[in-house]
């Protein structure tokens, strides 16, 4: 079943809000998981140029992943999760191959056949879907045994990645910004939240404001820290570290407006490649943050990569709840007054 993608609306002029005038298009990046390799280059990077420490090489018990997730010591964090899945159906789509092949008709098993055939003499290759015209052997690439070849294809299994470089989502409605008592996190001309480390006083309230769990307090500094989206580097010209780092452009930058249609237009070319479940998420300015400044496009579902799939900012409902407890003390008052003046009479 297709998914549908909605970019309803345009999204609101946060840094205008904010209070500043003539400024830049808002910025922000689109992360397209379907092409990240889960190299962490991104994390080195953010790492290096904010000067963030690292986190320890424990492995976690989690395949490659270090770090865990977001958190003060880490601003991007390269998400790996392993599904099993049958041979040869994992990636056809994403590769722009032919789908709905069965078990054993895949691309591994198609070349793994040709390559076959052709040593017995029995076939030539380049008549395959790959189109593979030449052999390792006249490449001059080495041959080698590969797992599970002595055991027959019909009973292999494999498994595909899901990766995934998360960071702050810099949320047009951001419960971070309302709940912050020092003015420490503020809303950039750019359109982003920064946290000002010399007026933070770690009281951690926009830890519990934040509907995705990215922003943390220091055990070493005190205070609060998250990405900032390079902020110093917007000021030259520069992109983030991350984006600039990324070796397969998984993670772009740019204007948000224009990194919605090209992921909309990415999401459209995944469903004609047979990946219906290519799907974006932050993109709608209707949800429950009115939309974030970190767009995603992801393969499975946002709980599969540790996302809230119904992410609303806490903070949304404290007018009303203001009210209400206004009303309530209010009527408090009231009793209180008319028992008095009954206990008097």
């Amino acid at each position: 079943m297709k998914r549908e993608n909605s970019l309803r609306g345009p999204l609101h002029d946060v840094a205008g809000d904010a209070g500043h005038v003539d400024h830049p298009p808002r910025v922000g990046f689109f992360t397209d998981t379907s092409v990240c390799i889960g190299c962490k280059a991104c994390e080195v990077a953010c790492k290096e140029w904010n000067d963030v420490p690292d986190d320890g090489f424990d492995l976690l018990g989690m395949s490659m992943d270090n770090t865990g997730s977001l958190g003060a010591s880490t601003w991007r964090h390269v998400s790996f999760v392993e599904q099993p899945v049958q041979l040869g159906t994992q990636s056809a789509g994403l590769a722009g191959l032919p789908t709905g092949r069965s078990a054993g008709d895949g691309p591994a098993e198609i070349v793994a056949s040709r390559l076959r055939a052709a040593e017995r003499g029995g076939a030539e290759l380049g008549t395959s879907p790959l189109d593979v015209a030449t052999a390792p052997a006249d490449l001059g690439m080495p041959t080698f045994q590969r797992p599970g070849d002595g055991t027959g294809e019909e009973s292999r299994t494999d498994f595909r990645w899901l990766m995934s470089s998360d960071v702050c989502k810099h949320c047009t409605h951001a419960g971070c910004l309302d709940v912050c008592p020092t003015g420490a996190l503020f809303r950039t001309e750019f359109g982003t939240v920064v946290v000002q480390q010399d007026i933070c006083n770690g009281c951690g309230y926009c830890v519990s404001g934040c509907p995705y769990g990215v922003i943390d307090r220091s055990i070493t500094l005190g205070t609060a820290n998250k990405c900032t989206l390079c902020y110093d580097r917007l000021h030259d010209g520069l992109e983030p570290a991350c984006a600039k780092a990324c070796p397969t452009d998984s993670i772009q930058f740019g204007e948000l407006d224009e990194l919605r249609e090209r992921a909309a237009r990415r999401v459209e070319q995944l469903h004609e490649r047979g990946v219906p479940e290519a799907h974006l998420y932050g993109a709608d300015p209707e949800d429950g943050v009115g939309g974030t400044g970190a767009i995603f496009l992801l393969l499975d579902e946002a709980e599969v990569y540790g996302l809230p799939p119904d992410p609303h900012v806490p903070t949304r409902d404290a007018v009303a709840m203001w009210r209400s407890a206004g009303a309530a003390a209010a009527a408090f008052l009231a009793a209180g007054i008319a028992a008095f003046v009954r206990s008097r009479r």
